[in-house]
């Protein structure tokens, strides 16, 4: 049953039309201090459409949580933005207009926004059949050949991107996936075997479909943001949409695994606040 628009949605539907304006057509420096609470609004829109129409979300499920994800999402990325230094995929156009202590500042609040965003987004994506009804897939048990073998998969992977950035920068999202999984299998979290085990691929799907649909928002509000990211990769550099070559989508797939997968590692094994979809059109 679909239920009234919150309002903290129309909160964030007003937040993401003022600073989408601010962020693409005011001059000089503006996306330091606009891309916050533009991706605050975009997070506040996911999440009210998300209640709408399941009569939960994230923020009303507990807003102590939903806050602790925006705490969470900033070292998780600078994580990410650690292992860009040895890939150097990305880089900030306009960075050198701040002293350190501002930059620091500045990214570290924007990136505040990352996980809130995709998990918001995946919640949404699961209130839909077609991402409910995902039961068909590939069955990967938690069984010790397999975590074991994603375990060191996952270290081979980090040792070649590291090795040879400009062959295998891709694994930088994936490996992390491969390494923290078996972790929290072994450590007796919620993981994504749980469901693959019985092939059941719908909490994949909707990580999946939430943050591609974020990406879009992400490269399209990027394209004329000042300061924005620029990519360099070496390889597979064409036929872009926005600033990010085609296949480099692609790497958003295995990037929402490797963020649930840092979720739990950083939360209790008793959590029970990020749900996925199963088979049966409800959320665990």
């Amino acid at each position: 049953m679909k239920r009234r628009f919150p309002a903290h949605g129309w909160i964030g539907l007003c937040l993401v039309l003022l600073f989408w304006g601010i962020n693409w057509f005011a001059s000089g420096l503006r996306t330091h201090w606009a891309f916050f609470p533009l991706w605050l609004g975009y997070a506040l829109v996911v999440d009210a459409l998300t209640y709408r129409r399941s009569g939960t979300s994230l923020l009303t499920r507990n807003k102590r949580k939903y806050l602790a994800l925006f705490l969470l999402s900033a070292p998780i990325w600078w994580l990410f933005e650690a292992l860009n230094l040895r890939t150097q995929n990305w880089f900030y156009e306009g960075a050198s207009a701040f002293s350190p202590l501002a930059y620091a500042f500045w990214t570290t609040l924007n990136f505040t926004t990352v996980i809130p965003a995709v998990f918001g987004a995946a919640e949404l994506a699961a209130t839909f059949p077609f991402v409910r009804n995902a039961c068909r897939g590939p069955v990967i048990p938690p069984s010790r050949a397999v975590l074991w073998g994603f375990f060191l998969s996952g270290w081979v992977m980090l040792g070649l991107m590291l090795a040879f950035p400009d062959i295998f920068f891709p694994f930088l999202w994936i490996s992390l996936y491969f390494i923290l999984e078996p972790i929290n299998a072994w450590r007796g979290k919620k993981t994504l075997f749980e469901w693959t085990k019985r092939g059941d691929w719908s909490p994949v799907l909707a990580l999946w479909v939430g943050v591609l649909l974020t990406a879009f928002f992400w490269e399209m509000w990027n394209f004329y943001a000042y300061p924005k990211w620029i990519y360099r990769i070496p390889w597979a550099n064409c036929c872009h949409i926005f600033e990010m070559p085609l296949l480099g989508y692609g790497g958003y797939l295995p990037f929402s695994l490797e963020l649930s997968a840092l979720y739990r590692f950083f939360t209790s094994k008793e959590d029970s606040y990020l749900r996925m979809p199963s088979c049966s059109g409800t959320s665990t």
